[in-house]
This record gives structure tokens, sequence and C-alpha cells, in this order.
């Protein structure tokens, strides 16, 4: 059985995660080899691709984080959550959707993105 909220909790993790060589553990638990994400804005594929993604994000939203909002709904191999972005004394600044698809050892192999919204630059 996935433990959704597990997964959920480690994936906002590492995109909050600021220094490199833990993102970079954080990813490699996290993500299959091969995974990949797709959103509007951005894309990334294997954990080198993952990592300078959301280290890009992290460059252009510095001190921001992600947080879960809502419950996490899963069915079969996948998981649907949301989340907002934002400073931590300050109203959220994004929000969106992720539906990830888990693989047969439990890291996420695919996780596609939906931005309800976002703003243009910090």
């Amino acid at each position: 059985m996935i433990d959704t909220n597990h997964i959920v909790e480690n994936y906002l993790a590492a995109w909050n995660e600021t220094d490199t060589d833990t993102r970079r553990v954080r990813i490699a638990a996290l993500f299959s080899e091969n995974a990949s994400y797709l959103d509007p804005m951005m894309r990334g594929e294997g954990h080198a691709g993952l990592e300078q993604m959301i280290g890009a994000v992290q460059r252009q939203f510095d001190g921001y984080r992600f947080a879960a909002c809502g419950t996490v709904d899963t069915h079969n191999e996948v998981v649907r959550f949301s989340w907002s972005l934002g400073l931590p004394t300050q109203a959220p600044v994004a929000y969106g959707t992720d539906v990830a698809e888990v693989a047969a050892d439990g890291r996420l192999q695919r996780v596609i993105g939906f931005l309800d919204a976002a703003p243009a630059a910090v």
C-alpha cells in the first residue's frame, strides 16, 4: 500500500531543500532514476534534470516554502495533492495540484503539475 502522506511530505521537502547535496539525496530517495516532471512552465527528467529544475525554482523564489493544501487523494498507483508556495509570514503567491505516478519500488516515476495561480516573477 502507498503511504501517500509520506510521499507528499518528502516531495515538498525536496522542493523546499536549499542545500544542494541534501536535495540530491532527497531526489534520489524519492524519484526513480528516469523519473520526469512536467508543468506549464518547466520540465525535468532524471535525477540531474529534477535537481536542476528544483534548484532553479529555489533561486527564483529564495526564502519561499511549499506547503501541502487540502487532502491527499490516491487510487491505484496515482497520487493527487495540492500545494501552495509563499513566504512563511505572508499569503501564498502560487497554488497548484500535482498528479504523481508511483513506481513499483515506491518512488515517483512521473509527476504532472497544474498551476492554479502563479506569479510572473518575484
